[in-house]
């Protein structure tokens, strides 16, 4: 635990996506709250997608950040400035685009998360 998973619409400028999910992982790790090998990305490429009602060229980066609950809301924040931080600087609105670049932070209940390392 955690698990990050981003969505990007498929109208976004192309990005290096593994070191998009390296550097969020970093930010995680950074933060104090986790194992470096306990936290676990991917990323989703979104074809179809609506945003509003309105016709315009708009996208959406959106991380939902799952993670073990117990964790204070000033953790979560910190932890979701951090990821925003990393979108940010790697997701560039072009020009005539309307991008949005959202963090979810989403507990997951402990009581009932199970999980198993093998190493062969």
């Amino acid at each position: 635990m955690p698990n990050l998973t981003l969505e990007y619409t498929a109208n976004l400028p192309a990005v290096d996506l593994a070191a998009v999910l390296a550097e969020c992982n970093r930010a995680a790790a950074d933060s104090g709250q986790f194992t470096e090998i306990d936290i676990k990305s991917r990323a989703v490429r979104v074809d179809d997608f609506v945003i509003g009602t309105e016709a315009g060229d708009r996208g959406f980066v959106y991380v939902t950040f799952a993670l073990l609950d117990g964790r204070s809301p000033e953790i979560k924040r910190d932890l979701s400035q951090r990821l925003q931080s990393v979108l940010q600087k790697h997701f560039i609105a072009p020009p005539g685009l309307t991008l949005q670049i959202a963090v979810e932070m989403r507990d997951m209940e402990r009581a009932s998360f199970i999980k198993v390392t093998h190493t062969g």
